[in-house]
């Protein structure tokens, strides 16, 4: 299987023109390191009816194409259920019964990193969690081994995070992200993941349980995100910062595309226009602010 990167957007809604420069980045590594680009939809969860379909014509829109079929997590529940058992068979899972609020309001374990599970459910005897599985339904988590990690990212360096007993599955049956990333990347030989700088805290975790299942640990290139007017994460709530809402405004795609090629130093016009002049090393290293409003409001 030859080598790939891929782009990954979860079917909630319309793409922002965030989500879409982190696609066009994540086309551009791998086009750059002549890898095939492919297209996941990560819909085990918040799946909004017609958004993947939108988010296909928006990629396109600004010139991201992928190779192959698009692949859906929801077909792939059997290669998350044998990962699972595998690791349950090696004696790395165990049942956890924790609310979201027990676990907030429980005590940290001593020298356990901040945000890091507490261990609650880790030791429970069989009669404990009999009796518990009896009041609510159980979540998997992993039984890690270590209490960190260390990964090398492309634009970040070294860098260490947590490692906790982090759910692999969750307690009304889904397989979790960090489970889910981990096995579809190693089934579809995407061996770069190119994805938003807010993600890098959670890698640590994907690349150990990478580990324990013997699948290669991917290249990881975590890119700046954009940014709104008051320096927060862009998000759908801004304003006009989809294609759709942009295009009442009066702004094309083409125009988004290239407004996007700018904030990364490169060329108008296509991405292959791009990809003549792409070096990782000349791309910013700091976020974006989205100037979209102002576009929006002198339009309008």
């Amino acid at each position: 299987m030859t080598s790939a990167g891929r782009f990954a957007p979860s079917p909630s809604g319309e793409l922002h023109v965030g989500n879409l420069r982190t696609a066009m980045l994540a086309w551009l590594f791998a086009r750059s390191t002549d890898r095939r680009f492919l297209l996941r939809v990560d819909d085990l969860d918040r799946v909004r009816p017609g958004a993947e379909a939108e988010q296909l014509r928006d990629l396109a829109a600004v010139g991201v194409t992928w190779d192959g079929a698009v692949v859906r997590q929801t077909d792939r529940g059997p290669l998350y259920a044998e990962a699972t058992e595998r690791l349950t068979a090696a004696g790395l899972t165990y049942e956890c019964f924790c609310t979201r609020r027990e676990i907030q309001e429980a005590p940290s374990a001593p020298h356990s990193p901040q945000g890091a599970y507490p261990g609650t459910c880790r030791n429970l005897s069989a009669a404990e969690r009999g009796a518990k599985r009896a009041v609510r339904p159980a979540a998997i988590r992993l039984r890690a081994e270590i209490a960190e990690a260390t990964v090398l990212d492309v634009l970040h360096g070294s860098y260490t995070g947590v490692v906790d007993d982090f759910v692999i599955r969750r307690n009304d049956g889904v397989t979790a992200y960090n489970l889910a990333v981990v096995v579809d990347d190693a089934a579809q030989g995407i061996d770069q993941v190119v994805r938003g700088d807010d993600l890098l805290p959670s890698t640590p975790r994907q690349a150990y349980l990478a580990s324990l299942l013997s699948m290669p640990v991917p290249e990881y290139v975590h890119v700046p995100l954009v940014l709104n007017a008051h320096g927060v994460r862009l998000a759908k709530r801004n304003g006009a910062v989809t294609l759709g809402d942009l295009a009442i405004a009066g702004v094309a795609a083409a125009e988004v595309r290239d407004l996007l090629l700018a904030s990364l130093g490169l060329p108008a016009g296509t991405l292959e226009r791009a990809l003549a002049v792409f070096d990782a090393a000349a791309l910013p290293r700091g976020p974006w602010e989205w100037p979209g409003a102002g576009r929006h409001n002198a339009r309008s």
